[in-house]
């Protein structure tokens, strides 16, 4: 039997867990003003008159602000230069002050006003009539092409170098959040494991890791979960009808959960039982890649090299090549912050040259169809000196979460 997996309860393993978020750090006031300072200067530098932050996860990263998108305009714009200005419904405004961690001047409109006039208002009062005007690029496009029609002497352009430009590099509080929520899901992991038994379904599963990482500190539980057995671990995001788990199926359990908005997201498979050849051999191809990618990854080297590394290593094993199954048919990883998916990414296209702080997922997926998939999830960032992981890699298909190895 695969060490550490099956021979408990979900009841036994909810009553192991504990809060471990006692001693969690949020994002201060001041490295908030620093954000906004450095967007700033991105702006100057750009040449971007102001830029329009939309509710969501942008919001949030630099005005401290929890507020979702909805068919309501709330956001705010920052200029170039001077303080920022917040634009919501009128009836929000009381609310949204309560949320607010950067204070601002508040601008509402009435249900029967236009929220894109008063853009152009709000920016007019700051001197602003022309220029470019960087829209954050998670903005519904309502309200972009609303902002064009009533300002049409500003040329509308992509906030991506402004938000990616100052979230792509995160600062030590932001990687301390992102660690501790990856150290909450891998304790969920184990938990995880040690339920399963003959006849599970994958929904007994999914409740339990909810469970457990509200056991944890996270309050809203995971933010996603997905768990596959045998034959539909070779669906990198699941089937319409999954099975039970039998003896001997490949498991895949991928799932995370968010500390202060900053997300985990870690997979593991293993094997229910034990493992046969082609399972443990292909496991192996797996964790080779895994590693390969990590070992590409150097300061200055541009992010598609990763996604290279990892495939090209696949592809010396006789799979792929590129996209092709048997192999990988997804890019190798993502950035992960506040936003579970985020720039930059570990795909051939992406030129970014790797820098200090940032933070990858590292996941190059094999998919064999008709038997099994296996990924191996485990994130890394970026020092100095080169990568270093947020979480162990899996230690081996037979004993996952290295029990042997610690009693070693």
């Amino acid at each position: 039997m695969t060490i550490g997996v099956g021979g408990s309860t979900a009841e036994i393993e909810l009553e192991k867990l504990a809060n471990m978020t006692k001693n969690v750090q949020a994002i201060s006031e001041a490295e908030l003003q620093q954000r906004i300072a450095k967007a700033q200067a991105i702006m100057t530098e750009e040449n971007i008159a102001a830029t329009y932050i939309n509710a969501g996860t942008n919001l949030y990263y630099f005005t401290g602000t929890r507020w979702y998108a909805s068919e309501r305009m709330v956001g705010a714009i920052i200029p170039q230069q001077g303080d920022i200005k917040y634009i919501t419904p009128h009836f929000e405004v009381s609310t949204l002050k309560q949320f607010m961690t950067i204070k601002g001047e508040i601008k509402g409109w009435q249900e029967h006003e236009s929220p894109y006039q008063l853009v152009k208002q709000t920016l007019a009062e700051l001197n602003i009539h022309s220029g470019q005007l960087a829209i954050d690029e998670s903005t519904d496009f309502f309200i972009a092409d609303g902002i064009k029609k009533a300002a049409p002497a500003f040329e509308l352009i992509d906030a991506k170098p402004v938000t990616a430009g100052c979230r792509m590099q995160k600062s030590a509080t932001e990687i301390a959040l992102l660690q501790q929520a990856k150290d909450m899901t891998i304790e969920v992991h184990k938990a995880a494991a040690r339920i399963l038994k003959v006849g599970i379904s994958t929904q007994e599963v999914t409740h339990f890791i909810d469970q457990a990482h509200r056991k944890v500190g996270a309050p809203a539980g995971s933010y996603f979960c997905i768990v596959l057995f045998g034959e539909d671990t070779s669906y990198p995001h699941g089937v319409k009808s999954p099975k039970t788990l039998e003896k001997n199926d490949m498991v895949l359990i991928d799932t995370g959960c968010q500390v202060e908005g900053y997300n985990s997201d870690i997979t593991r498979t293993y094997v229910f039982g034990k493992a046969n050849q082609r399972q443990s051999e292909m496991w192996l191809v797996e964790k080779m890649a895994q590693k390969a990618a990590f070992d590409a990854a150097k300061i200055g080297v541009p992010c598609g090299e990763v996604d290279v590394a990892a495939r090209s290593y696949i592809a010396s094993q006789n799979m792929g090549p590129d996209y092709e199954t048997p192999g990988c048919p997804h890019r190798t990883g993502h950035g992960i912050g506040l936003d579970i998916h985020e720039w930059p990414y570990l795909q051939r296209g992406d030129q970014t040259p790797l820098a200090v702080g940032m933070c990858f997922s590292n996941e190059p997926m094999l998919v064999l169809p008709n038997e099994f998939g296996v990924r191996l999830e485990d994130h890394f960032y970026m020092t100095e000196f080169g990568p270093k992981w947020f979480t162990q890699p899996s230690f081996s298909i037979d004993d996952p979460f290295g029990y042997q190895q610690m009693s070693s």
